[in-house]
């Protein structure tokens, strides 16, 4: 996989990363020759969507269900979207989330709220972690859902959705599980984890933008209600033709990432470890989050005396960011390390590092030089 963008050093792989070649030339006959819509009755379209059958297939097995079970959507953000506005006629009315869930479950919670939903914020301890006995206190009769990531997008820190999953079923809750940072950087299995609708995206592993997924259990399809009608497709879930070429590169780019997982764990994980090490040498920086529990691709360092806005344009051809990639741009200190008891200032003065597939040695050794370089240069400034 070639990096065009050679002048840069690439470290926002949670925001998102390259289509990798090998799955774009897999897409490319789905743009040229196979261009039939799968939803057709004639032998060109039932090529197609045999295609797709095999890719859902796929995609189903490495997540540990049924095809049945996948609904494409646009991204992680609508899969997110149908599972919990899926409730919207549920007779249950309390929503249980945890105060560090990306937006697209928090704005998501909100507009429920709107609706006459009561919603319930779990705290996280200073390493980003839920409290389980007071899960445990805070699910109700009345709960239609509780709402946790697998990995935070800011921190890398693994929640224990297994553990979780098993307290909410104790009530009869449904579990929504973002899995958006974790699928196809770690196992993720249905199954195994216990929950009933989990969201992924395409382009956190190297697929393209624009096609994400919902698996939804037997116990959800009891409950939710499709939000986007149309022609009837997806089983009535998801109404609107087939992205066949985002389809055919996710299952292509989830093959691809689950086959050379452990390969990059161990070429990524110490190249992590370097940089943590050498910029937590920096005087008064600390690490957010746990350092156990969490993805080996990411670390959120906080620089006390140096913005982080201030320090991302220093940085200038290194690519890093204060936060979530949906909100990166403002500058209002991150909703997580806010809910992990960090103060206003030293949320302002943190930066998410998320390296991937095409970060090398060098790189890092750059990156190390130019950050320590620019904190000292902005605390001088002050």
């Amino acid at each position: 996989m070639d990096n065009s963008n050679s002048n840069f050093i690439y470290l926002d792989y949670n925001a998102t990363t390259p289509v990798d070649e090998r799955v774009l030339h897999e897409m490319l006959p789905f743009f040229g020759s196979s261009y039939a819509n799968p939803s057709g009755a004639h032998l060109f379209s039932l090529t197609v969507q045999d295609a797709v059958d095999q890719a859902t297939a796929e995609i189903a097995y490495t997540l540990g269900t049924h095809a049945e079970n996948i609904i494409y959507t646009s991204g992680a953000t609508e899969a997110i979207n149908l599972a919990i506005q899926g409730l919207q006629f549920s007779n249950r009315k309390h929503i249980v989330g945890i105060a560090t869930e990306h937006k697209a479950v928090l704005e998501t919670c909100a507009f429920m709220e709107r609706l006459g939903f009561e919603i319930s914020y779990l705290t996280v301890d200073e390493q980003g972690m839920p409290d389980l006995v007071l899960l445990t206190e805070t699910i109700r009769e009345d709960t239609a859902l509780v709402c946790s990531m697998l990995v935070n997008n800011e921190t890398g820190v693994v929640l224990p959705i297994k553990e979780i999953a098993e307290i909410a079923h104790q009530r009869n809750a449904l579990v929504l599980c973002d899995a958006t940072q974790a699928v196809g950087k770690m196992s993720v299995n249905t199954r195994e984890l216990g929950v009933d609708l989990l969201a992924f995206s395409a382009h956190k592993f190297y697929g393209p933008k624009g096609i994400g997924g919902l698996y939804i259990g037997e116990q959800a399809k009891k409950v939710l209600s499709a939000i986007m009608q149309g022609g009837g497709q997806q089983q009535g879930w998801r109404g609107g033709t087939l992205n066949t070429t985002g389809i055919i590169g996710m299952a292509a780019a989830l093959r691809i990432a689950v086959s050379e997982l452990e390969q990059e764990q161990q070429r990524i994980g110490p190249l992590r470890d370097l940089l943590e090490i050498e910029l937590l040498s920096i005087d008064g920086a600390f690490l957010n989050g746990s350092p156990i529990d969490r993805l080996y691709n990411t670390t959120n360092i906080c620089f006390p005396g140096a913005l982080s806005e201030q320090l991302i344009m220093r940085l200038g051809t290194i690519s890093v960011s204060s936060g979530s990639a949906c909100s990166a741009v403002t500058s209002r200190p991150s909703h997580v390390l806010k809910a992990m008891g960090l103060q206003d200032l030293d949320a302002l003065s943190s930066i998410r590092f998320s390296l991937g597939r095409l970060t090398h040695e060098a790189e890092i050794y750059q990156t190390i030089e130019r950050v320590k370089q620019h904190v000292q240069n902005l605390r001088n400034t002050h």
